[in-house]
């Protein structure tokens, strides 16, 4: 097996996949920005973010149904997986319900918590509980696309995440202007889209099936043992992606806390980090593919050879973006905003933008290797402690006037790379045991 063709036969697509999400929000900022007022496009970035944080929380219907998936393509073949498929698809559109059914209450704690202007609220509260009608949609396609992935594709995914999104951009022109729904038909445009993503998702899925049948007894959907492993293994992801999250926001809290330039500038700056993890996301996914299959199958050989393949290459990425970075940061932030304080602000800070590569990219890669191995407690574990050590650095001050107290930028950022270095070291320590591990997974 030539493990490099396959290596790049799954990310090239995965990569493609993600760089196509940022138009999605540009479009639709750039829909809301020609309506006539400034308060949309906060709207949209409120409601979006509404909606976002919900679905982060249950990436675990990808993540988890790929390792689980990959594991049963590797130790029995595509008709293994179906069992896996109809697991994720059953909590996928029974959580969406249960969301649709709360979306009220739901709305109103993350405006409370978020407290945005009330001028810039309701459009955001309107713009929510629409996007929110599809929310089965959303999870459900979530679930097939982790099952594809699992089953060893990333082109599917990619035609189904590309269609999408075209499709999205579209039907948000159309409702806007043709329909004359003004800032409402960006939300009609997205739930639409969203529908239509699962069907797109499921004509993929029984595409990769072909011939083989989609039915399976429903005792081996509910089997007490797999039924057991698969909520173990989705509980453990949910935690680990509450602990991502909660860095994250926390980020943006305290950036906000030190006053509208710091907040900009943090922000143009997470975007570097975010075209980053377009790229390294694809080799993680990669990673969640290959390990969990060969895990599958007790392929110890190929399990270890694909690990280091893709250490390689990854550390080929961050070189590659290390130097990227060096040479052209000052272009990529005239890019992103044309602020003469951000940009002036920004260069002060330049020095982290350069370690983001190096720093973070043991937490991509490795995430897909445990993913895969559906290693998620200890996963889970790491997570929490590179949490609390980011909140050590930020929060914790022993030689200053208070012990406690809130951190200027730089202990902000700085805390931010030793949460990103300590997720990558500690799941790399924890690695060796992992993999040693992965040839008593059940079949």
């Amino acid at each position: 097996m030539n493990l490099n063709r396959e290596i790049f036969r799954l990310t090239v697509p995965a990569v493609i996949s993600n760089i196509t999400m940022p138009l999605l929000a540009l479009c639709d900022t750039s829909i809301a920005g020609h309506l006539g007022s400034e308060l949309f496009i906060g709207a949209i970035a409120v409601g979006g973010m509404m909606f976002n944080v919900i679905f982060w929380l249950f990436g675990f219907l990808r993540m988890g149904t790929t390792g689980l998936a990959a594991q049963s393509f590797g130790a029995g073949g595509l008709e293994r997986t179906v069992p896996v498929l109809w697991r994720a698809l059953l909590l996928a559109f029974g959580a969406g319900l249960l969301i649709v059914a709360f979306c009220i209450p739901i709305r109103q704690l993350f405006l409370t918590l978020i407290s945005p202007e009330p001028a810039v609220a309701a459009p955001a509260a309107r713009y929510f509980l629409i996007c929110v009608l599809g929310a089965p949609a959303t999870l459900s396609t979530m679930s097939i696309q982790g099952w594809l992935l699992g089953t060893q594709t990333t082109f599917l995914p990619m035609l189904v995440t590309v269609s999408v999104n075209l499709l999205n951009i579209v039907s948000s022109l159309l409702f806007v202007y043709a329909g004359g729904l003004g800032f409402d038909g960006v939300a009609y445009g997205t739930l639409l889209a969203t529908w239509a993503g699962l069907f797109l998702a499921i004509a993929a899925a029984k595409y990769r099936l072909r011939d083989r049948s989609a039915r399976v007894p429903m005792r081996q959907v509910t089997d007490h043992k797999a039924l057991g492993r698969f909520f173990r293994v989705n509980t453990d992801i949910f935690f680990r992606s509450a602990c991502i999250m909660a860095t994250s926001m926390t980020v943006t809290a305290i950036g906000a806390r030190l006053g509208s330039v710091t907040l900009a500038t943090n922000q143009v700056m997470i975007q570097f980090f975010i075209f980053f993890s377009y790229f390294m996301d694809g080799f993680s996914f990669c990673g969640e593919a290959l390990c969990g299959r060969f895990a599958g199958a007790r392929d110890r050989e190929n399990l270890l050879r694909s690990v280091r393949l893709l250490l390689g290459w990854s550390a080929v990425m961050a070189a590659a973006f290390l130097l990227i970075y060096l040479t052209a940061w000052r272009p990529v932030i005239a890019l992103i905003t044309d602020n003469r304080e951000v940009l002036a602000n920004v260069g002060n800070y330049r020095f982290f933008l350069f370690l983001i590569p190096p720093l973070s990219v043991l937490a991509f890669i490795y995430d897909g290797f445990f993913i895969g191995l559906t290693a998620t407690r200890r996963m889970l574990w790491v997570t929490l402690a590179a949490s609390l050590i980011f909140a050590a650095v930020c929060f914790v001050h022993p030689f200053g006037p208070k012990l406690i107290a809130l951190p200027d930028n730089t202990t902000l950022l700085s805390a931010f790379l030793c949460y990103l270095t300590a997720r990558g070291v500690l799941l790399a320590v924890q690695s060796r045991p992992v993999f040693s591990l992965a040839k008593t997974l059940p079949a």
